[in-house]
Parts: C-alpha cells; structure tokens; sequence
C-alpha cells in the first residue's frame, strides 16, 4: 500500500512543478532565449525523482534493471547496461573488446579504429586511452558523416574496429558500413547518442553494429541527468559489459543479492581456493561506471514521452529546412538518404562565397537571444589535446577543416514552438539580406 505521507509530498511536487511552468511561458521574441538544446521536464519527472529520493533509493537497483529492459526493447536490442554517461558507455564498449575470452578478436595495443575528425571528442579518447590509434577520416558537408567509400580507403592489416557517431541524429550509411565490417571481420561501434529512434532502411540505428552507445545528458533526446548506456544484441558481449562496468566482477548478481545463482560458494577460479565468494572474483580489470536508481526513474518517465519528443525533433528541423530553404550564403544539412532522422539540430554552413563570417552571424544570433553551437570540436586534429597523441589521417581533411571554420547549428529540441522556430527564420533571412 502506498504510504499516504509520500503521495502527499509528491502531490505538493506535482504542485511545485505545475506553479512554476505557468510562470513566465510565454515566449518574447528577443527576450526569451531559444537554447541549442536541453532538457524537456514536466511534473511526472519531478516526482519520480522525489520518490526514489524519499524512499532513499540512493544507488543502481530494481529501477535501473526495468529502464535497461524497456530501453532496449525500445531501440530493438536484446540487452542494454546503464552507465554513468555517454562518454563511459563509449570507454565501456571499447575497453570490453579488448578481453582476453574474445581471442584472436581481441584488441590490442596499436591495433586502429576509424573515426572521423569531424566529431564529439568522447568517441575518439577512448580509442587512445585504450592504447589504440585512432584512424580519421573526411565527411561529406551534405550529410556531416563520413561514407563507405573513406572507411574502405582506410582499412590496413592493424584496423580492428570502426566507431562512428551518427552526427546529430543524421545516421551515416550503417547498414553499408556493417555489411563493410563484417567483410573484414572487424568491429562496428555506433555511437548513437544523438540518434535515438532514428532509422536506416526502416531499422533502428543502434542495432547494426556490435555494440551502440547512448548519451542520457540532458541536451539528448531523453535524460537520467547524467547518464548512458551500452547497447548489444549479443550475449557474449553483453556479459562482459556488465562485468566491466561493474568493477571487473566475475559474479552477476546484483548489489544486495545473494546466491541468486545457488553457487556462490562452489567456484573454482585463477588461483583461488575452491568455494571463494562468487560475489568477489574479478575475471576482467573492470570499472565502476553504474548508474543510480533515481536517474533511472527519470529516465522511465523521459523514456514514456520520447515518441512526442522524436516528432517534436523532426517537425521542427523540417520547419527550419522549408523556411530557410534558398537563403543565399547557406549550406543547409540533408538527411542521409534511406535514412528518417531524428535530429539533434539543425546545422548550417556557411557557403565559400557568402559575404559575412560565422562569427558576424553567431554575434547577430547571440544578440537576439538565439543559441547556436559549433558542430562540436570541427577538425579534431586541430586541437591541443591531440598534439602529442599518436593518431593517423587517411586522405584529405577538406571538409572538416570547413566545418571547422564555417559551421554551426541552432537547436531543435522539443522546447523550441513553432513561434521560436519561426522568429529564427526571420532572424536569419534579415541577416543574410543586410548589405555586408
């Protein structure tokens, strides 16, 4: 039975919540800011939270097991491990490929892993903090993913894996690239984290390659906070993930549990005596990287609207495409095609013979309270942290070097109205109609 004190302090947090959102929406052109991206939050949220927090459901448990379930039945996947965040789901899915149970798959020190350098620097630290090297390549300025094409002209004898993000909801050529992979008996990572429910030729991304990893933060497409996960449709796989991310642990019980398996006291492992504890034998140098039940609990109930949230994606990219469309000095993004993406934003170019820089433009966006972000760290060669690291280039860099001089995007996320998206229109045409 429901404890009647807890209903009561949820109802006056549904209260809370409700008294605060009718406060100052209405939307001021100018005035109101139109963020990039951000967290969409109504009352369900703010109680679920509250009630693990009044029941003191302080770490990973019974929540976090129903959100894996129902996420990876959402994306399509038999098994799915929160972390902590998108950037741990990535280190988690590479490092659990390099174990030694996966034989001569296994990665190892020097082998390569073909990214592209026009990215989110989370997909690539992992590569080198692994000991791998990461191998970049060009994208196209249409799409922002890199094709089929570069990957092949990239494979050597060391390449063991291509990561590859789908760059902001636009998914790259997956089911070409996996068919690429599979030739080559090599790996597939897709980071997913800016595409949930988006598809290519009707399939989910996220279920093509060995393991797809999402990010929870509060700019995605849904938030635990902080927050990701670890997808996989293999068993093997999945296995080794959990034991990774929950200190190398060789048991897979749950913290709490005991003898689920009725053998914890019947193993024989390494060198230790027969009957050691099952719950601490550690079969792979592991982490921790789990997730806490009251980020879980919001994630169920971010995961209930997520349908409303994609189609408010979608609706206001298209809305941004139509009204922008022929607006001279603007390269407008295309969605890759056999693809339905579900947008993270709306990114713009500007073209070589446009008249005014990306900074005049930001400014003049800036200063009429719209958002813009950079299409994250452009040419990631280019930066201090890649100096001293080892890494190589296959072909040219062309475009990310364009990106990374002409490129930025506005938001699209779910609380940006048609007004909002409207008065961004406007705001670019007058722009671009101004004499430079």
């Amino acid at each position: 039975m429901a404890d009647p004190d807890v209903q009561s302090i949820l109802e006056q947090t549904r209260k809370l919540h409700r008294d605060r959102a009718s406060a100052g929406s209405e939307f001021v052109p100018g005035v109101t800011p139109i963020l990039p991206s951000g967290a969409v939050l109504d009352e369900d949220d703010r109680a679920a939270l509250v009630e693990q927090a009044l029941e003191m459901r302080i770490a990973s448990g019974a929540q976090a097991l129903l959100f894996e379930r129902k996420f990876a039945r959402t994306i399509g996947v038999r098994k799915a491990h929160l972390t902590n965040s998108g950037s741990s789901a990535n280190l988690l899915a590479l490092s659990s490929l390099a174990v030694p149970e996966l034989e001569d798959r296994r990665l190892r020190p020097g082998d390569e892993v073909i990214t592209v350098a026009a990215g989110f620097p989370t997909t690539v630290n992992p590569i080198i903090q692994c000991g791998l090297v990461p191998v970049f390549v060009d994208v196209d300025l249409a799409t922002y993913n890199t094709t089929v094409e570069r990957i092949e002209a990239a494979l050597t004898p060391r390449t063991k894996v291509i990561m590859l993000a789908h760059t902001l909801g636009n998914p790259f050529p997956v089911a070409e690239v996996a068919e690429l992979a599979a030739q080559h008996d090599l790996f597939l990572i897709e980071d997913n984290c800016d595409a949930v429910l988006s598809t290519y030729q009707g399939r989910n991304t996220g279920t093509f390659g060995d393991y797809a990893t999402v990010s929870f933060y509060p700019a995605h497409h849904l938030t635990t906070g902080e927050g990701g996960c670890v997808l996989t449709n293999t068993l093997e796989l999945a296995r080794i993930t959990e034991s990774m991310r929950d200190w190398g642990r060789d048991c897979w019980c749950e913290p709490g549990e005991d003898n689920k398996c009725l053998k914890r006291f019947n193993y024989q492992m390494g060198d230790l005596p027969h009957g050691y504890d099952h719950k601490y034998i550690f079969s792979h140098v592991g982490y921790n990287l789990k997730a806490t039940d009251i980020q879980a609990a919001l994630g169920l109930t971010q995961l209930s609207k997520l349908p409303d949230f994609v189609a408010a994606r979608k609706r206001n990219w298209q809305r941004l495409r139509d009204g922008l469309d022929g607006v001279p000095g603007l390269l407008l993004p295309e969605a890759t095609p056999g693809s339905d993406p579900s947008w993270f934003g709306f990114v713009i170019t500007l073209t070589d013979d446009a008249p005014f820089s990306r900074p005049e433009l930001v400014d003049f966006l800036t200063a009429r309270r719209i958002g813009t972000r950079l299409l994250f760290a452009g040419n990631l060669t280019r930066h201090p942290a890649y100096r001293h690291e080892t890494y190589r280039v296959s072909g040219e860099l062309t475009n990310s070097d364009i990106i990374t001089d002409r490129t930025f995007w506005i938001g699209v996320y779910p609380g940006i109205t048609g007004e909002m998206v409207d008065y961004m229109v406007a705001s670019l045409r007058e722009f671009v109609a101004k004499p430079h």
